[in-house]
């Protein structure tokens, strides 16, 4: 109890002394904090333990810090990166957002954008603070204990995985300091990113043993952390710690703590770390499968007439949206889907209702986004030898055949590359004259909706500061059941985002059985896990595709089968926020980074409307790779460095 009290005096006296900048980085932050890490209603946090009850409610404060994922305002891999694009208007609320401004070029390092450094630091407090009490609760099970004890644990290693991606290496805090702790103790420096690996590692291990398999009591507990969660999570760190961001990384050879010479990054590529990595994506995906957790596949509904094509898009379309579908690994329920969807949603569809104030479609995909997705025979479009329309030839116009309805309406004059591709494709770009199953009519024996994002049309958006600005949205963020009901509102079905699914860790696996060793046996393993990917999206392997159509045979070699793959986790899973970090890991962002293009939107003919408009030239340089720690927290910690280019 002695301790407990000292930690309510360090809680009130660090407001006294903020000033001085004695806390910043030893678990309990600066100035920026507030009296509320004790469940809502204990005055003491000797109170947090003295019941199993509170306690939870502490346990609980320990996963409230998860970044709102998919939120447009808070999470920077959604509007941070190439994915998705706002239209440029004062009118537009949403390009004020900080992760828009971080894609264009306007991080700094006074007023860091979306910087999650203090929350994630109070976060582990919280979870040392817990972990130092949790064993004076009288009367919790020692089953449960451990149980919570491991979540903290690994809720612990989360926040450092999250600071380790943003910041590259970072203080690591074992444990909170003790109030009598002196100035240098205070002052934290930087540990190695192979240090902050093993510390993160370190902890998922001790945490797995403890945590169950799976939820069983699904009404209250569902994301909370279990052993497929946390082996999932740590098979992602581990492909992300081998990959060429902190994998030999000598660009980063000037980054060392004061007075010390030893560069921060590791400056010899070690293809252990592979090995590692693969280990762990095969226990994860050991795990979760004996968890029951499979490739999502829409079971259909007897009330409606469905075409394999439609249940083939809905198979897509759920397993992203669908809350809870046996796919999800772990989803964040304090983030929900909904919260994109008033920006990605069309503003008008149904043509009885002509005005929709509750949306405004202002997501706009790059046409390179929409160019990544493959041909309707599974590889890239500049390498299909048998469409019917060439590379070259993919922004001419074309009109839609009845034989096309289910893709495009028919007679609609619209350019080649909407026409013969992948199911993905259709599933989840919502385009001009598309498709679009759902919103009230889910029997595809009838008319179908279709989108017109033309000026005008029944889909554009006349409303200043709207868009779509490229004429492409982000269809995979809405749920087919989402429906206009009147001009002011529209109805959204929510789920909680979903932060890891089993066609991401599928092709970790696949990621690290081709890196891990150059052997044609590797290579064989790999594409029988991405090829469960590609059938779920109504795709033949990718020996067979490549073979039949395209002549080449890249799927052979370490470099060929590595572009395959990176190339399916971008169309497998673009808008959830992975390829923002993906192009950072593999060190491509400058490659892939570059002009971001669209539809001249603001026209109502086809001709003048499918004309490709630039609406700005993205730069990424070294310095772009990981955030600035705002000047405020090196000012007040002098064992701090700045990262590169900052």
């Amino acid at each position: 109890m002695k301790n407990m009290k000292k930690y309510i005096q360090v809680k009130i006296i660090r407001y006294m002394i903020c000033a001085s900048g004695l806390f910043a980085l030893c678990g309990l932050p600066a100035c920026n904090e507030y009296l509320d890490v004790v469940p809502e209603g204990v005055s003491r946090l000797e109170n947090a333990f003295s019941m199993r009850v509170q306690a939870k409610k502490y346990l609980y404060t320990c996963y409230s810090y998860m970044m709102r994922n998919g939120h447009p305002a808070l999470d920077p891999a959604i509007l941070g990166g190439d994915e998705c694009w706002l239209i440029e208007s004062e009118q537009n609320i949403w390009f004020s957002f900080d992760g828009a401004k971080i894609a264009r070029g306007q991080q700094n390092a006074t007023n860091t954008l979306l910087s999650y450094w203090s929350q994630y630091y109070q976060a582990i407090r919280d979870c040392n603070i817990f972990l130092e009490n949790v064993g004076t609760v009288p009367d919790l099970p020692a089953w449960e204990r451990n149980q919570w004890i491991a979540e903290a644990k690994f809720m612990k290693a989360w926040y450092h995985f999250c600071l380790l991606q943003m910041y590259g290496p970072v203080p690591i805090i074992r444990e909170n300091l003790p109030i009598g702790a002196g100035v240098d103790e205070v002052r934290v420096a930087r540990a190695p990113v192979d240090e902050c690996v093993d510390y993160i590692v370190q902890l998922i291990n001790e945490a797995t043993p403890a945590l169950p398999l799976d939820i069983t009591n699904k009404t209250e507990e569902l994301g909370r952390i279990t052993q497929a969660i946390a082996l999932s999570v740590k098979a992602k760190v581990l492909v992300t710690a081998a990959s060429p961001l902190f994998n030999g990384n000598t660009q980063q050879a000037t980054l060392h703590n004061h007075g010390d010479d030893a560069p921060l990054f590791n400056q010899t590529y070690m293809p252990e770390k592979w090995t590692d990595a693969l280990d762990a994506c095969e226990k994860a995906v050991q795990a979760c499968e004996a968890a029951g957790i499979r490739l999502y596949e829409y079971p259909g509904n007897p009330r409606y007439q469905l075409t394999d094509t439609i249940m083939t898009q809905m198979s897509l379309r759920n397993a992203f949206n669908e809350k809870w579908n046996e796919e999800i690994i772990w989803a964040n329920t304090q983030s929900r889907i909904e919260e994109v969807n008033a920006a990605a949603a069309f503003t008008t569809i149904d043509p009885s209702i002509r005005q929709q104030s509750d949306v405004r479609n202002v997501y706009g995909v790059p046409l390179k986004i929409v160019e990544m997705f493959y041909s309707q025979n599974g590889v890239p479009i500049d390498e299909d030898n048998t469409l019917s329309w060439r590379y070259s030839q993919r922004y001419n116009l074309r009109t839609a055949a009845a034989s096309e309805e289910l893709y495009v309406k028919t007679g609609e004059v619209t350019v080649n590359m909407h026409f013969e591709r992948e199911p993905r494709f259709y599933a989840w770009i919502g385009f001009d004259g598309g498709i679009w199953y759902g919103h009230g009519k889910y029997d595809d024996t009838e008319d179908l909706f279709y989108t017109d994002f033309k000026m005008g049309g029944l889909s554009g958006n006349t409303m200043i500061g709207a868009g779509p600005v490229t004429a492409y949205l982000p269809k995979k963020y809405i749920h087919f059941e989402n429906h206009q009901i009147t001009n002011t509102n529209y109805s959204i079905v929510w789920a909680p985002w979903p932060m890891f699914r089993l066609s991401d860790l599928y092709l970790l696996y696949a990621e690290a059985l081709n890196e891990a060793a150059n052997t044609g046996k590797n290579r064989e393993d790999a594409l029988v896990y991405v090829d469960k990917v590609r059938e779920r999206a109504g795709l033949k392997g990718v020996k067979y595709c490549w073979d039949t159509y395209t002549g080449n045979t890249k799927y052979a070699t370490q470099e060929g089968l590595r572009s395959i793959i990176r190339q399916e986790r971008g169309i497998e899973l673009c808008f959830e926020g992975q390829r923002f970090w993906d192009l950072r890991r593999w060190t491509t962002a400058p490659d892939l980074y570059g002009r971001i293009e669209g539809w001249d939107w603001k026209q109502s003919q086809s001709a003048y409307f499918y004309r490709v408009q630039t609406l700005f030239t993205q730069q990424f340089g070294l310095k772009d790779y990981f955030w600035p720690i705002n000047s405020s927290h090196i000012t007040v910690n002098s064992k701090l460095v700045q990262n590169i280019g900052w």
